[in-house]
This record gives structure tokens, sequence and C-alpha cells, in this order.
């Protein structure tokens, strides 16, 4: 990490230490707090929230549950993370379960520590169901998300890792969560979606992507034997450019330019890898063609002089009338034919 970084990180790095030792030394006590403290203190029967919560400081009480509770879900979280890394697939999964596990831990401290405080969390618990029926009637959009979060994970429509486009964004999955996708593009910017808006996308991991190459040669250039230097070089190609899946292809003439013919090559790659490909057809086709003497046509200026003398037909201007209606008069109706 950079100077730079590390002291604009430098708070986040001091809290998290500091809540690091304080869950630390609260485990100690938990695990040992009885051989230390002995069975009977107030002090280790309030933080110990296995043990009957009659008697005890209800601060203390809600200090272990704002202590544990935390502790547990960063932890369970850390660990599946680590699991996802050495995994090929599921990572969408994965983060999906880890904000799964933190809104279920913030929801169960709030419990707890109501609990802690003597309030019937039964009743509480019937009171949120019908407060939720209602508020869900209100909350369609939320419920959408998530419904749709769930479907994207368990149906395989995308990993994280992947790269989609998704309205015309093309970018790289970062995090799938309950409620939004997160996407970042090629310019380190990220756009979040609702997993309900992702309607239409297209998946350019799934398969492999088509890099295409055009290169143009000149007209007076024999078009066999550019193809016939091709064909024997083919398979020097595709070991000069390892990131080819499968081909390069060579496609024939796409395109009769103003200066020159365009020959068309494709090949199959992974699409993390299909702009480099195409750079690298781009330059392997260039050395081929120098190596065998092939030149890919520029624009060039042609400059004519002007007569100072144009010849004249004035003694024949009857005839190229007359030449002009009966050419008329055959191609009548073929301008109405063309356009059907």
């Amino acid at each position: 990490m950079k100077k730079t970084e590390l002291k604009n990180n430098l708070p986040v790095i001091v809290i998290k230490t500091l809540c690091a030792a304080i869950a630390l030394v609260y485990f100690l006590f938990l695990i040992a707090g009885k051989q230390i403290f002995g069975a009977e203190n107030a002090f280790y029967r309030g933080i110990n929230i296995f043990l009957d919560k009659d008697g005890v400081n209800v601060w203390l009480r809600s200090l272990g549950y704002a202590i544990f509770l935390p502790a547990v879900s960063y932890l369970v979280r850390l660990i599946l993370k680590q699991v996802a890394k050495r995994l090929k697939k599921g990572k969408a999964l994965v983060d999906l379960l880890c904000s799964f596990i933190k809104y279920i831990a913030v929801i169960a401290l709030i419990f707890a520590i109501l609990s802690a405080w003597g309030v019937n969390t039964a009743a509480l618990l019937a009171g949120v169901g019908i407060l939720s029926l209602i508020v869900g009637l209100g909350a369609q959009p939320l419920i959408e998300d998530i419904i749709a979060g769930l479907f994207i994970v368990f149906e395989h429509v995308f990993e994280v890792g992947d790269i989609i486009v998704v309205d015309g964004f093309r970018g790289t999955v970062k995090e799938i969560g309950i409620r939004t996708t997160q996407i970042e593009d090629a310019g380190g910017d990220v756009k979040v979606v609702n997993n309900s808006d992702i309607r239409t996308l297209v998946n350019m991991t799934s398969q492999l992507s088509l890099a295409i190459s055009e290169v143009d040669i000149e007209y007076s250039e024999s078009l066999e034997r550019v193809e016939l230097v091709v064909k024997d070089n083919l398979d020097s190609l595709r070991k000069n450019i390892p990131d080819i899946a499968e081909g390069p292809f060579y496609m024939g003439v796409s395109k009769l330019g103003a200066s020159g013919v365009t020959l068309r090559f494709t090949a199959k790659c992974p699409e993390t890898q299909k702009y480099q490909v195409e750079r690298d057809m781009n330059r392997q086709l260039k050395l081929l063609f120098d190596r065998n003497g092939i030149n890919i046509p520029f624009t060039q200026v042609v400059v004519h002089e002007a007569r100072s003398e144009r010849p004249t037909v004035t003694d024949r201007s009857a005839d190229a009338e007359k030449f002009i209606d009966e050419q008329r008069k055959l191609s009548k109706g073929m301008d109405d034919d063309e356009q059907n």
C-alpha cells in the first residue's frame, strides 16, 4: 500500500484495529471469564450472553450482544469470502449470503438488546409481522429487487467477475447484493443497478467472443497471391497470439473500398482479451504483409493539369440530342422497376 493511500485509510484502519481488539478481549473474557472473575461475578454474568439474564446488569448484557453478534457476523462473512476466492463459480451466491447475514445480524442485535431491557419480543415480533405486511404493500420495489437478486444467483444468469452489458453499459460485475448489482467499466466507473431493473442483458463471458481484424490491400495486388500467403501463415499467427481460443480464420473479401480491397480475419477468444487479440491480429498481419511485399494502401491525391483547349462537338450536337431521345424511349419505365 502506498504512503498516500495508507494516510487516507489510517482512520479506518485504526477503527478496525480497535474493534478487533475489543472483540478479542470480549471472547477471552467469555471463554476464561469464569476462571478469571468467578462464576458469580456480576461483570462476568453480565457480559456472558449465554447465561440467564435475570438479575444481571442490562448495560453489560447489551454491551455483550453489541460485541458478540457483529463479531460473529463479520467472522462468518470473512470465512465465506475466503472460500469464495477459491471458487470459480458461486461467488455471487456467497456475496448474496454475506449480505443476508449482515442484515440478519442487525435485526437479531436489535431484538436481543430489547429483550435484555425487558421488552416482550414475542409480542413485538407479532406486531412486526402485521407491520411488515402493511409496509410490504408499499415496498413492492424493494421486494422485487430481492426476488430478482435471488433468481439472478440461483439461475446463474451471471456471476461476479463476468463481463455484461446492461442498457448499453459494459463492465465487470463487482458485487451482487440483495437489492443491487454493481458493474465497473474499463475506466473504473461503477454503475449500481437495481436487480429488478436488469430485464435484458448480454453476458459476454458465458461464451467465447469474436475478435475481428480488417486489413486493406492494394487493387494492383494479386488477391490469389495474398490468400496463399495467408493460408501458409495462419498457424504461425495462432502461435504468436496465445489468447486466441479458436482460429484465426480468413473470412474473405468484406469490402471493395475507395482505395483498397478489405480482407476480414476473425478469431474466438475470452471476452476479457477481445480487444487485445484484435490489436495483436492487426500487428501480426501488418508484419506478415511487410515480409511478403504486400502493400497496405493509403489515401493518395492525384493532381491533373488543366488543358487550355478542349475539343468541341458542336457539329454533332444534333446527333447527341437524337441519341438522348432514343435512350429515354428505350429506358422508359426502368426507374419504376428499380424502385419496386
